[in-house]
């Protein structure tokens, strides 16, 4: 059974960091791509970052490029999404995802496994 479990979220001013954990057990690491994506109040889910298990290969949204950071720890089953320069639109619920394979794929429906998300409030 695949689970996913994020945390780190919270409340933060504008221009501050955070960082998201996603603890990941029932996957074959080896063979998943993991996903961050987010969900704004009245807005559909968006693509963030991904990273894949094996070389940590990451690909960002252009809306986050050079602010924030996919990782991985293969040893702690984890992903993290260090989040830098915060800014009011960044205002969201976000979401680890999994999906088995190396094909870079930004839709939700490519995701099978989803956490619960974490809210994150920038405010200005």
């Amino acid at each position: 059974q695949v689970q996913l479990v994020e945390s780190g979220g919270g409340l933060v001013q504008a221009g501050g960091s955070l960082r998201l954990s996603c603890a990941a057990s029932g996957l074959t690491f080896s063979t998943y791509t993991m996903g961050w994506f987010r969900q704004a109040p009245g807005k559909e889910r968006e693509f963030v970052a991904l990273i894949r298990w094996t070389e940590g290969y990451t690909y960002y949204a252009d809306s986050v490029k050079g602010r924030f950071a996919a990782s991985r720890n293969n040893a702690e089953n984890a992903v993290y999404l260090q989040m830098n320069t915060l800014k009011p639109e960044d205002t969201a619920v976000y979401y680890c995802a999994a999906r088995r394979g190396f094909t870079v794929k930004t839709t939700p429906p490519d995701y099978a496994y989803w956490g619960q998300g974490t809210q994150v409030t920038v405010s200005s």
